[in-house]
C-alpha cells in the first residue's frame, strides 16, 4: 500500500492527490462475500430442480423463507452465472450473432428408433469450490449417453471433442442442440455437416425443446452431484464417470420398460457397447490437478 495513514507530515487527502488516487477507492471495503455466493449458488441450483419454473422473483422470495436476506438484484446476478432459468441469453449458452442458427426440426416428430435424433446439452457441475462445465451427447430413443467430456473453460473445444467421440460409433438422423456459441461455432457444426447429420437447434427461451437432456441433468445431479462436493476436478471427473456408467449399463428406466439404455441401444443398433469406465488412482482423485483442463469419455464398443 502506497498510502501512508499513520504519517504525520502529510495528510492523507494530500497522499490520495499525490498519487492521483480517489480517497473513495481508500475507505472503500469490498461487501462481496464469494463463499456465502457460492452457498446461494447451491441453493438457487438444488431448488431449480425442484421447480425449474421458477423466475428471478419466486427464487427471491424461496430464498428470504430459508433465511436469506437477498434482494432481486442479487439473485439475478446469481441466476445469470449459474444459467438455471429460461431467459433470452443463457450464461452456459450464449449465442454468437455471427454465427448461423438452424432451424427446430423435432416439432411433432415420433422418435421410433436408436441413431434417429441425438442432442447435446452443457450443464455446470458445482465442487467443494468453483464450477466445473459438463457436455453430453445422448440418443433420444434409448437415452443413451453415447460420449461426454468437462472442462474448467466454455470454449467450443471440449463439445467439439465429444461431438467426434460420439460420432466415431455412429450416425443420427437429426443432431438438436440449444443456440449457444459452442454449438453453432463452425468446428461443430462443420462435424455434423460431413457426417451429412441435419442440424437441429431449439428456439430461443424454450429449454423442453431438449427436455431428454434437461432431465439427463435433473437425474445426475440429485443421484450423484448433490451427495457429493467434489474437492478436485480429477475427483469430479472420476465420480462422474462412475456415475454415467451406472446410468447407461445399470439403472433401470421406466420409461423404457424398466430396461437400461445400454440395453436398448444395443439391441437396436445390434452392438455391444459399454462407457469406457474411468481408471484414476487414488492419489490422483486426492489431488493431481495437472491435467485438469478437459476430459473425455466415450463408449468403447466390445
Amino acid at each position: 500500500m502506497a498510502i501512508e495513514p499513520d504519517n504525520e507530515r502529510i495528510p492523507i487527502y494530500r497522499q490520495c492527490e499525490l498519487l492521483c488516487l480517489s480517497r473513495s477507492s481508500l475507505y472503500y471495503t469490498p461487501c462481496r462475500d464469494t463463499q456465502y455466493n457460492e452457498r446461494l449458488m447451491k441453493l438457487i441450483d438444488k431448488q431449480y430442480i425442484q421447480t425449474p419454473f421458477y423466475g428471478i422473483d419466486k427464487m427471491t422470495e424461496w430464498l428470504r423463507r430459508q433465511g436469506h436476506c437477498v434482494n432481486h438484484k442479487r439473485v439475478r446476478r446469481l441466476m445469470r452465472l449459474e444459467a438455471v432459468y429460461p431467459r433470452r441469453k443463457r450464461g452456459l449458452s450464449m449465442p454468437n450473432s455471427q454465427h448461423r442458427i438452424y432451424p427446430y426440426l423435432l416439432k411433432d416428430i415420433l422418435i421410433e428408433r436408436a441413431d434417429q435424433v441425438w442432442s447435446a446439452d452443457i450443464t455446470y457441475v458445482r465442487m467443494y469450490r468453483g464450477w466445473l462445465y459438463l457436455v453430453a451427447v445422448m440418443d433420444w430413443f434409448s437415452r443413451y449417453v453415447l460420449s461426454w467430456e468437462v472442462s474448467i473453460t466454455l470454449e467450443s473445444d471440449f463439445c467439439v471433442e465429444a461431438l467426434r467421440c460420439a460420432l466415431s460409433l455412429g450416425r443420427p438422423q437429426v443432431f438438436n442442440t440449444d443456440q449457444g456459441s459452442q454449438f453453432t461455432s463452425d468446428d461443430f457444426t462443420a462435424l455434423l455437416k460431413s457426417a451429412n447429420v441435419q442440424i437441429s437447434m431449439d428456439g430461443k427461451g424454450r429449454v423442453f425443446d431438449n427436455i431428454f437432456v434437461e432431465r439427463l441433468w435433473r437425474t445426475a445431479k440429485v443421484e450423484e452431484v448433490y451427495l457429493r462436493d467434489y474437492q478436485t476436478v480429477a475427483e469430479a471427473r472420476y465420480y462422474l464417470g462412475r456415475y454415467f456408467d451406472f446410468y447407461n449399463n445399470q439403472r433401470l428406466h421406466q420409461a423404457l420398460g424398466y430396461r437400461t439404455p445400454a440395453e436398448v441401444y444395443a439391441k437396436a443398433v445390434g452392438t455391444p457397447v459399454a462407457l469406457r469406465a474411468p481408471s484414476v488412482p487414488t492419489a490422483v482423485i486426492r489431488g493431481d490437478e495437472s491435467i485438469l483442463n478437459t476430459s473425455i469419455f466415450c463408449l468403447d464398443n466390445g
